[in-house]
């Protein structure tokens, strides 16, 4: 790799990322939020701009089963202390450029493209 540069993530990864975005329950703001601070489920959920965030109300097991699966697909990661990992995510910079794609909301995902989505994050070899 050529110092200065970052890795570029492969296009399938990122057409794969973006296909779950649209399929996730997250708004636009909720990306923007974790480009700049950290946020843990828990603090997701008891915040008071909650709506703004989500497109439908879930409690925290489910935004941590959220935040695993866009840690599987490189879109977030665990905020690191001098501890090691905390609960707390932030976006990656695969996320950073997939969120500086959309100029406004992310665009929803259609019923058949979340019943694809739904296969592929739990049963992956379905």
């Amino acid at each position: 790799m050529t110092p200065g540069l970052s890795p570029t993530p492969d296009r399938r990864a990122l057409d794969r990322a973006t296909q779950s975005m649209r399929c996730l329950p997250f708004r636009r703001a909720f990306y923007a939020e974790v480009a700049e601070n950290p946020i843990s489920s828990n603090e997701l959920c008891g915040r008071a701009d909650w709506a703004d965030l989500v497109f439908a109300p879930f409690g925290p097991e489910r935004a941590e089963a959220h935040f695993n699966w866009m840690i599987r697909l490189g879109i977030l990661r665990r905020e690191v202390d001098g501890q090691g990992l905390t609960e707390r995510v932030r976006l990656t910079p695969m996320g950073r450029e997939l969120l500086a794609s959309w100029q406004g909301e992310i665009g929803r995902a259609n019923l058949r493209e979340r019943i694809q989505e739904n296969f592929q994050r739990h049963r992956p070899r379905f």
